[in-house]
């Protein structure tokens, strides 16, 4: 499995709202930035990606910024790996169920990894991590 740097910013920002759940405050994209070292510019673009999985509220202003919707054990690390990536498996023929070339003798191996991968994602919430 690959996650890309939007993988990686989205489980990282999710993580730090997480940690930050029972606060019940709004937690500015400013302030993930700077806390985790992160590019804000880049870190913008990903909240975009998030905010069209409706994973948390946000509002405007000088107390602003970005709450989790549900609680953290609410949320899967799959749920958001697949929004912020758009897909979970490195292969494609992973994904679909097979290869367009026929059947690959190397299939099952990499099925296999697969079905272990997505299964750690689907078990893993937010809460394991805060």
């Amino acid at each position: 499995m690959k996650i890309s740097t939007k993988g990686e910013y989205a489980l990282i920002c999710m993580t730090y709202l997480a940690k930050h759940y029972k606060e019940d405050k709004f937690i500015s994209i400013a302030d993930i930035a700077k806390d985790n070292n992160l590019s804000l510019k880049y870190l913008e673009k990903i909240i975009g990606i998030l905010k069209k999985g409706d994973l948390f509220i946000t509002e405007r202003g000088n107390l602003g910024g970005y709450k989790l919707k549900r609680k953290p054990e609410e949320y899967t690390l799959y749920e958001i790996v697949k929004l912020a990536e758009g897909r979970v498996s490195s292969l494609k023929c992973v994904e679909s169920g097979g290869c367009h070339k026929g059947k690959c003798v190397v299939f099952d191996i990499w099925n296999d990894m697969f079905k272990i991968e997505l299964d750690y994602l689907k078990n893993k919430t937010l809460r394991d991590y805060i």
